[in-house]
C-alpha cells in the first residue's frame, strides 16, 4: 500500500467524488446537447456550438471567477441558494460544479459525432414503423451511439478527476472540503518536505487516467458488437 499521509487519501477519495459526481450530472445535457447540435437546424446553432466549447478555449481561472461571482453569496444565483443551505462557493459540491463545466465540452464532442453517424434512414426506417420521435432515438439513435457516449464519458472523467483552475479559483483549496488531488498536488509542491507523497500523488493521477482509457478501449468495441448483433 502507497505510504501516503492521511490528507492525500482525502484528496483522492474527493477528486473521486467530485469527477463521478460532475460525470453523471453532465452527462444527460451532454447528450441532450450533442444530439441537438447533430440533428437539429436553428437559427443561433453556431453560438451554441461555440459557447458549449468555450471553457476549452477560455483560461480555467476566467471560468472559475465567473463562477464565484455568480454563485457567491453576493452573486446573483448564489444569493438566492446560500440562505436554502445550497451555497455552491468554496463546498465540494462547487467542485463538481467547475469539473463538470470544464469537462462538458470533451463530452460533448465525442457523442456529437457519434449521432452524426448514425445513418438517418435507420431512424426514418423505425418512424415510418410507428415509432414515436423518443422511442426512435431511445432504441435506435442511442444504441448506435453507445461507443461515442462511453467516449465521451469517459474524457469527461478524466477531465474532471484533473481539473485544477477552475476548482481553485471557485472553491479554494480547504483540506477536507475542496482539496481534490490537482489542488493537493500543488500544496506539496509548496512545502520542503512534500516530495515523496507528491511523486505519490503524481503516479495515483497517472493510474487513474490510464485506466480509465484502458476500460474506455477496452468496453467500447464490445458495445459496437453487441449494438451490430454480433
Amino acid at each position: 500500500m502507497i505510504d501516503l499521509p492521511p490528507e492525500a487519501w482525502e484528496a483522492l477519495r474527493l477528486s473521486l467524488r467530485v469527477s463521478f459526481v460532475a460525470t453523471v450530472l453532465a452527462l444527460p445535457l451532454a447528450v441532450w446537447v450533442a444530439h441537438l447540435l447533430s440533428r437539429g437546424r436553428f437559427a443561433g446553432r453556431g453560438l451554441l456550438d461555440a459557447l458549449v466549447h468555450l471553457p476549452l478555449v477560455l483560461p480555467p481561472v476566467v471560468t472559475g471567477y465567473a463562477l464565484l461571482l455568480l454563485f457567491s453569496r453576493a452573486g446573483p444565483i448564489g444569493g438566492i441558494l446560500e440562505p436554502l443551505g445550497l451555497g455552491l462557493a468554496f463546498r465540494w459540491m462547487g467542485a463538481a460544479l467547475a469539473a463538470g463545466i470544464m469537462g462538458f465540452p470533451l463530452m460533448v464532442r465525442p457523442i456529437r459525432l457519434a449521432f452524426d453517424a448514425v445513418d438517418p434512414k435507420l431512424e426514418e426506417a423505425a418512424a415510418t414503423l410507428g415509432a414515436s420521435p423518443f422511442r426512435v432515438w431511445r432504441t435506435v439513435t442511442l444504441p448506435l451511439a453507445a461507443p461515442g457516449l462511453l467516449a465521451g464519458v469517459t474524457l469527461g472523467f478524466a477531465k474532471a478527476f484533473g481539473e485544477f483552475g477552475a476548482t481553485i479559483t471557485f472553491v479554494a483549496s480547504i483540506p477536507g472540503e475542496t482539496r481534490t488531488l490537482p489542488s493537493a498536488i500543488y500544496a506539496f509542491l509548496q512545502v520542503p518536505d512534500g516530495g515523496a507523497p507528491l511523486r505519490a500523488l503524481v503516479m495515483i493521477a497517472v493510474a487513474v487516467a490510464v485506466a480509465a482509457v484502458l476500460v474506455s478501449n477496452w468496453l467500447a468495441p464490445r458495445i459496437a458488437a453487441r449494438v451490430a448483433g454480433r
